[in-house]
């Protein structure tokens, strides 16, 4: 690498610190929607996240990567507070939406929930019909306007891609489409409710490369009306769709940019031997 052609990021921990985060000096300059700050989380005495401090830029897709077990998945379900429905766990550090910590004892889960969007590996319509998966949130809400409820439907639907394949079929089951349609079918009910934050774990996971392909495209297009974080173990596919990278490593942020740099120049030796292969 060519250091000359790019001076070093910034650190965002103490320099003291064995395992300080190096955090790209374009983050500065974007605004943000979510801010990590030195969250640290415990399953009973294991240790999972070790400081992690991480500013998710609004309007931009964010990609998670690093090798199995690094704790993306752990960050990702932190930040919607899925890991609250597991006894064991305890946190330190705090995270703000929009300023608002998200962890303070003020805060109704459920509403926070309201405010996110999530996204899982396997595609998980509800038994309902496709139109009813699309409007579920409003339902929940208490919307009972039927034209609201067509007007969302179907401006979710185009955002996600899948209005013109199942415009004529809005009664029929959701589980009765395919894999692919059944995770854009997801994305559209996460992007009906209007969220601050679109999670997304691993979605293309359980996709073959025709559907991933689509689910891609589709990432591609929110970028700008939604604020995106996509945990992902393809290489490929977060230097593809993402406007930034997060590199995590044994529980630890190790450099977090923009996805050009991250691919092709990063800082970190250990995130330049972990993008060409050498480990992982």
């Amino acid at each position: 690498m060519d250091a000359s052609k790019h001076p070093a990021p910034s650190i965002t921990a103490p320099p003291d610190k064995v395992y300080s985060s190096v955090v790209h000096d374009e983050l500065r300059e974007e605004k943000i929607v979510l801010s990590v700050e030195d969250y640290c989380l415990w399953y009973g005495a294991k240790q999972t996240l070790y400081d992690v401090r991480m500013p998710i830029p609004a309007g931009k897709v964010t990609a998670l990567i690093g090798p199995s077990g690094c704790g993306k998945s752990t960050l990702l379900r932190s930040i919607n507070r899925m890991n609250d429905l597991i006894d064991s766990v305890r946190i330190s550090g705090d995270m703000k939406l929009n300023g608002d910590s998200i962890f303070s004892p003020i805060v109704d889960v459920i509403q926070l929930r309201k405010r996110m969007g999530m996204v899982f590996q396997k595609p998980n319509p509800f038994p309902m019909s496709i139109f009813e998966n699309v409007v579920y949130p409003l339902r929940i809400d208490g919307e009972r306007n039927r034209a609201v409820l067509a007007e969302v439907c179907e401006r979710s639907l185009r955002g996600a891609a899948l209005w013109d394949e199942v415009k004529d079929r809005l009664q029929d089951s959701g589980l009765s489409l395919s894999g692919g349609q059944q995770q854009r079918l997801c994305i559209a009910r996460a992007i009906s409710g209007d969220p601050e934050l679109l999670l997304l774990d691993e979605p293309c996971s359980a996709l073959d490369p025709l559907a991933t392909g689509k689910i891609e495209d589709l990432i591609y297009e929110l970028r700008g009306e939604y604020s995106i974080l996509i945990v992902t173990h393809n290489m490929q596919q977060a230097s593809r769709v993402s406007d930034y990278t997060a590199f995590m490593y044994l529980g630890r942020l190790i450099e977090y940019g923009p996805s050009t740099r991250i691919f092709t120049n990063p800082h970190e030796k250990r995130t330049e031997d972990y993008v060409r292969g050498r480990f992982g």
